[in-house]
Formats: C-alpha cells, structure tokens, sequence
C-alpha cells in the first residue's frame, strides 16, 4: 500500500479537514488486518461510502468519545469519526496517533520466493527468452568471486543450477542477445581482472568462451546496440580507468574496437537512447564525473553532451517510455550518498531537475515497470544497506514510498518479469545474501 493522505471533511459552518499520516485498505473489509502489527485492522471511516483506514485495536471503548449524533463529526483536536469493533460498531472519536504509519506499518507488498544457492552480490541477472531469470558470478562473502550460474522459474518460484562459467568474475556485464544467447564480459576475477567474454546457450545451458576485449575491464558498461551488436565502455584495468570502447558481433562472434570516449569512467552507466544513440553518464575516476557523452553506432563517434548537475558515481540511467532518462542517486565526491533525480531529454539534450527520493543511496536499482513508473530499491546510504523502495512516476514526476522489501540490500539485482513482477536477488547487508524476493 502506498503512503496516503487521507482528508476527512466535516461540514458545520465552514469545511475542516484533517490531515492523516496513515493508509487505506485498499480493497479490504472492515476489521480486515491491514498491517504487520497484527493488533492493527481496518476501520470504516464515518461520512465515507465505506472508506477504511488502518488504525489500532488496542484502545478501550471506554476511552473513546461518541461522535456528535447529529453529523458523526469529532468536536476534539486530533481525532477522527470511525466506526470501532468494541464500541459495538458505534461512530467514535479515534485518536490519530492510533493510525500512524508508524504504529500500524502497512502489511508488504514483498514476497520471498526460495534462496538462491550461493549468497552472492555484485552479480548480474539476465531475462532469457522463456521468462526465466540467469544469474551469474558475483562475490561470495569470503570474499571470493563466483563462477556458478543459476536459474530462476516464475512459474514455480523454484531454482535450479546450470553449468558454471568458465570463469569465476563479479563487477563483470550480462547481456541478452537477440539470437536469445546470454554475453557475459569482464569483471574480476579473486584479484584477476578479466579480459576473458563467455555465451551461455539457454537451449543446451552450457557455457562456451568467445575471444577477449582488448582490455581487462571491471565496473564497465555493456549496451545492447539497435543492429545487434554489443557495446562495451570503460571501466578499472588494474587500476587504470578506461576511456576505451569496443564492440562484439553475435554473427562472427569477434570483438572489434571503437572510437574512444572522451574521458575515462568507472561505475559509470550507459543507456541506449530511442535514436539508436548511447548515452554514458557519470562515472569515478581519481574524480567523480558529471560529464556525459554520445556514442553514434553509425559513425563509430563520440560527442560531449550537456553536463549533469552533480557528480555522479554508483548511481542508476533508466529510458522512460516517453524517450527520457531518468538519473537517481549515486555517490558524490564528498562520498555522500544522494536522493537527487535528473531528467535527460534528448529532443533538446537538456538536463532538468525531477524531485528528490526521500532516501540517498547508492548502488541501488531501477526496473522500468509496465506501467511507465520507475520502482528504486535498496542501495547503500553511506552508512548502511537500505530495505527502503521508491516509485518514480514520469506523468507527475513525483515520489512515493513503498512498502520496504523483506532483507536490505545493496549491490543486488532486479529484474522486470514478463508476468509484471520484479525479482530481487542477492546483495549484501554486511555479508552476502542468498535471499529473493518479489513485489
């Protein structure tokens, strides 16, 4: 349940409302549990065509007050008309205090759905053709990177092994191709970064290597271009940061190089445009960046694009269904963990402010939902892993919180199921997580 804010109208002589931090019952009947509090439920709100707010049970009728008769109005300050199981349904004067987030928090709207075998963050997932979920690599909490690979059903909520990879990476890229083939690149390797690319083959779930980037590459970027191909940027190579780009062909299964950005980047983040461009922002290198570029797949060219408003590292690029892109969070130079948003308009190749999150993070996620909005989950806040999630929508460009997932996380994956649900997988809350969850 979203946080709502529900006005209660009383008509004397003039209109008074009252303004409740509290939440519906969306859909539930009166007395319904509407929390994880259990001694929380649903109350009919008086003068409402049986609107329920979720309030607590733990009061004595005795202490309540009636509603004035005549209109079913609260005459006292902080209180509200509802209708209360141990008043024998009775309109009474409820105290706000009794309906607050914090005393009834809503029940969630996140599932767990089985463990992953192997804890594992830095990790990535990947949608294959038949609608299920590929996670590979990432790092256990040994540390030591992982070379296993396991599957995800959403149609039974169960997982299953598959044949590792060749070798073990985390901080590496995943990608689907069209032929449906999975391209996993780069990443490091217990200490070995590597330069070393593998497919994976859905149809035979085994794992084969296909050539080598020109360069070791950790905390790079891999997009999806418009004819296929794959672009990878950037990136740490033992310690020096990349401004180099290159390209895989899925039809001859080799790598080529590319024109090369204009400034080395790291954690950094890449988006392909509608026009077929790729827009790379951000990035830290002995500095944080808020430069941003432009790579034309048909000139092999990069060009210099209008700068953000701060410097970003660590934080997530989302193409809106409307051709924007959506910035949130990231680390900043001063190691602060941000709540600002910034939209991207390729149209005008202009940056506009769109609202703050109510919580800074970094290496958080963005899923693009069916519907258009932009749920943010998790994350580091520069103190701790976050449970907290976030929905963006494009029409209003505002916030909202959301119920908060069952394990705080960071650095873990989401992916947008073909069933409309979003599987979350892995993390760290100080050690690995083999946990997942669904909302």
């Amino acid at each position: 349940m979203f946080q709502s804010v529900i006005y209660c109208f009383a008509f004397v002589l003039i209109n008074i409302s009252v303004q409740i931090n509290s939440h519906i019952c969306d859909g539930s009947a009166q007395y319904q549990q509407c929390s994880i509090n259990t001694a929380c439920g649903c109350l009919y709100m008086a003068n409402t065509n049986h609107t329920s707010i979720c309030g607590s049970f733990e009061l004595s009728c005795s202490t309540l007050l009636p509603c004035d008769s005549s209109n079913n109005i609260c005459n006292e300050p902080n209180h509200i008309c509802v209708h209360h199981p141990r008043c024998e349904n009775l309109p009474v004067c409820f105290p706000m205090s009794m309906i607050d987030r914090q005393l009834c928090p809503p029940l969630t709207k996140w599932i767990n759905t089985g463990n992953i075998t192997d804890a594992r963050y830095m990790h990535k997932a990947s949608i294959l053709p038949d609608g299920k979920v590929l996670i590979v690599g990432g790092i256990n909490s040994h540390p030591l990177a992982l070379k296993t690979a396991e599957i995800y059903d959403p149609s039974t909520g169960i997982w299953s092994g598959t044949q590792n990879m060749t070798y073990a990476r985390f901080g590496h890229t995943s990608s689907v191709l069209a032929n449906g083939k999975v391209l996993v690149t780069g990443g490091n390797g217990n200490g070995y970064y590597q330069n070393t690319t593998e497919l994976y083959d859905p149809l035979t779930r085994t794992w084969k290597t296909t050539g080598s980037t020109s360069y070791t590459r950790f905390g790079h970027t891999a997009s999806i271009l418009s004819n296929g191909k794959v672009l990878v940027t950037g990136g740490d190579s033992h310690g020096h940061y990349l401004n180099s780009a290159e390209l895989y062909d899925p039809l001859t299964e080799t790598w080529t190089t590319t024109g090369s950005m204009k400034y080395q980047r790291y954690q950094h983040t890449a988006s392909v445009l509608t026009n077929g461009k790729v827009l790379v922002t951000g990035g830290c290198v002995n500095d944080y960046l808020n430069s941003t570029e432009l790579y034309d797949p048909s000139t092999g060219a990069w060009t210099v694009a209008a700068v953000m408003n701060n410097s970003l590292c660590s934080h997530t690029a989302s193409v809106l269904t409307n051709g924007k892109v959506l910035i949130t969070g990231g680390s900043s130079s001063r190691a602060i963990a941000l709540n600002s948003s910034a939209l991207y308009d390729p149209s005008t190749g202009n940056w506009t402010s769109t609202g703050n999150m109510i919580n800074g993070r970094h290496f958080h996620t963005a899923s693009v939902l069916p519907n258009g909005d932009v749920l943010i989950t998790g994350g580091y806040n520069g103190s701790n892993s976050l449970n907290t999630a976030e929905l963006y929508n494009p029409s209003t460009e505002t916030w909202t919180i959301m119920d908060v997932m069952n394990s705080a996380r960071s650095i873990h994956t989401a992916s947008v199921l073909k069933n409309g649900k979003i599987l979350i997988t892995g993390g760290t809350d100080n050690s690995a997580l083999n946990s997942a969850e669904l909302y």
